[in-house]
């Protein structure tokens, strides 16, 4: 049986429907957390779509930026902890500014850094980060990308940027938040943010 060709090339059509496949991964994994702690479904993320682009955004990102380290597996799961920290951090300090929200907060967790990120969660990106480079994009790319024609690809991403564009445009307007999605609500940040931080 050939093995998994991890230096393969992705293409735009293939970065972008990667792009939205690591999305929705990341959404199902969010929502089915929830489900597991809580016992109910919520649409967890800013967006109101099936999709969680953080993941998606983490995912591209490091299948592009560590191409060159692919043969090195030890770096490429230690840049891939530091580039989903400076991602999943930027997000979060950039969301509570925007709408004096946040949508998760680490805060008590082991190796915590102001409620952004966690040793724990970069451990499980590093880690997911390293599944997605070596196995699943190749696979995805290998048995499902690579058999759609040219044409469906881009047909396809038309419409997945078109939905993802709508719900973008109407969530900077409307955020997906509450019980469950936005853990803390703005009267408690506003505090925070009044005292010069």
């Amino acid at each position: 049986r050939p093995g998994i060709d991890y230096h393969c090339k992705y293409g735009i059509t293939g970065i972008i429907l990667l792009f939205f496949i690591f999305s929705f991964a990341g959404w199902c994994w969010e929502v089915g957390l929830h489900m597991v702690q809580s016992g109910e479904f919520v649409n967890r993320g800013v967006f109101h779509g099936p999709w969680l682009p953080i993941y998606g955004s983490g995912g591209v990102l490091v299948l592009v930026a560590l191409g060159k380290l692919r043969d090195r597996p030890v770096a490429t799961f230690f840049m891939t902890v530091l580039l989903c920290g400076i991602v999943e951090y930027a997000t979060s300090w950039g969301l509570e500014r925007m709408y004096g929200v946040r949508w998760w907060d680490y805060s008590g967790y082991f190796l915590q850094l102001n409620g952004r990120i966690c040793a724990e969660g970069l451990l499980v990106f590093g880690l997911g980060g390293c599944a997605f480079i070596y196995i699943l994009a190749p696979l995805m790319m290998e048995y499902g990308i690579r058999r759609m024609s040219m044409k469906v690809r881009v047909l396809l991403c038309a419409l997945l940027l078109a939905l993802f564009a709508l719900d973008f445009w109407y969530s900077r307007e409307a955020p997906n938040s509450g019980e469950g999605i936005s853990g803390q609500r703005e009267a408690f940040f506003q505090a925070d943010l009044s005292g010069g931080v």
